[in-house]
């Protein structure tokens, strides 16, 4: 068993309900609050620039080129790729970038990107790998199963983002990512740490699914 399968099987509550809130219920049935969607995107992006500054961390904690050029392409990755795809959406309705950087960090994005910035700093590169493998890997999985389910149709006013994510871009990325941590996992795992290792994970789904009711509890 990878060491991601067994942290998703180790930690099968707080992954179902990451992957499985209400919030991505009620986008992927295209029910979902514009207004939830709103404040989720703007605080996604807020968060996404603290990611980028993790996986650059990545890059310093790395101990050999390849690690340093994977780091290096999830940086690329939210820079070139997702924070487009949020400045899209919040065009729609009028946010342009100097906005959406200039809006106030909410509490859940507090708490979560300086979780994953502190858990690469304190830690090592597998400490770091496991607290970002919940958003990279989870929105992978959560985009294809939307897909899959037919969420994606033209009906769907979050049919963007579900293809987003589901599409061979991102899932490519997800799935280096997680040939990454288990690579990495290979090296330097031991018994020994594997309850931190778990620990880091189990909170990073908390902090997920924290995130996803951030946007429900938003009012019109």
């Amino acid at each position: 068993m990878t060491l991601f399968d067994r942290l998703k099987a180790d930690a099968a509550p707080q992954w179902a309900d990451y992957t499985r809130h209400s919030f991505v219920e009620q986008l992927g049935a295209g029910t979902l609050p514009l207004a939830c969607f709103k404040h989720y995107l703007v605080q996604d992006y807020l968060f996404l620039i603290q990611f980028a500054r993790a996986y650059a961390l990545g890059v310093y904690k790395s101990h050999s080129v390849a690690d340093m050029r994977q780091s290096l392409e999830g940086v690329k990755a939210i820079l070139d790729v997702e924070l487009d795809l949020h400045l899209e959406l919040c065009g729609s309705w009028g946010m342009d970038r100097t906005a959406i950087e200039n809006a106030p960090e909410d509490t859940p994005t507090m708490a979560y990107t300086r979780f994953v910035l502190d858990a690469g700093m304190a830690g090592d590169l597998l400490d770091l790998q496991a607290a970002l493998a919940p958003c990279v890997i989870g929105y992978a999985e959560i985009g294809a199963r939307l897909a899959a389910e037919d969420c994606d149709d033209d009906a769907n006013p979050y049919q963007r983002w579900i293809r987003e994510y589901a599409g061979e871009t991102y899932q490519d990325l997800a799935g280096s990512f997680t040939e990454w941590l288990n690579g990495t996992a290979e090296q330097v795992m031991t018994e020994q740490r594997y309850p931190r290792v778990l620990s880091l994970f189990e909170k990073a789904c908390r902090l997920e699914s924290d995130f996803w009711q951030m946007g429900l509890n938003v009012k019109d």
